[in-house]
């Protein structure tokens, strides 16, 4: 009967533990859509640190973006802004979408951004984008050449397939607030194991 107790307790704990970790410090995300391309492809499984603090330029982010994002129309808080326009979303929605979205940050906080033929133009410097999969040359959801500026606390996300991803171009940038995590590892599929 000790024994059957002890075993119980053990398992009781560990459950318990696997919980804290995915809640508090380590937590699993499958890719639903191919907006990661060619980086992440659907299905693949990553791992996101919860603990990570402000993201860095560059990184892959899990995160709630604003409220409309999650149903595809790529609603932007300025009107004249985002889809059908020649200047990217600088206004968000002030509500929060409860989706979650992964994503990479290409603008940080101040930044002044420009897309051209899907490349990230940040304080003139053209981003160095070999992980895209690219634009087609004039195609205009890949063209917002008036430059915008990211808010203070906010994060410009570009999904890395720039011809089919439903990102910040036509949403606007995050607040800090709403990032859940870095991915950091991708451990699904057993040939695409390794770090992010």
């Amino acid at each position: 009967m000790k024994g059957l107790i002890e075993l119980v307790i053990t398992v009781a704990v560990a459950v318990a533990l696997a919980l804290l970790i995915q809640a508090f410090i380590v937590k699993p995300y499958r890719i639903p859509s191919p907006s990661m391309v060619p980086t992440l492809d659907v299905g693949q499984r990553v791992l996101t640190n919860r603990l990570a603090g402000n993201p860095s330029l560059g990184d892959i982010i899990v995160f709630h973006p604003p409220h409309g994002a999650d149903l595809g129309d790529g609603v932007c808080g300025n009107p004249n802004q985002g889809g059908g326009h020649n200047q990217a979303c600088d206004t968000p929605t002030a509500q929060e979408s409860q989706q979650t979205f992964i994503k990479r940050v290409v603008g940080l906080p101040g930044d002044k951004i420009q897309i051209i033929d899907g490349h990230v133009s940040r304080n003139g410097v053209p981003e160095k984008d070999s992980y895209t999969e690219p634009c087609s040359p004039g195609t205009a959801s890949c063209n917002f050449r008036t430059p915008i500026t990211i808010p203070p606390g906010e994060y410009f996300m570009m999904g890395d397939n720039r011809p089919d991803s439903e990102d910040s171009r036509y949403w606007g940038p995050v607040p800090d607030k709403w990032i859940i995590g870095v991915a950091f590892f991708t451990y699904w599929p057993p040939d695409r194991i390794g770090f992010l």
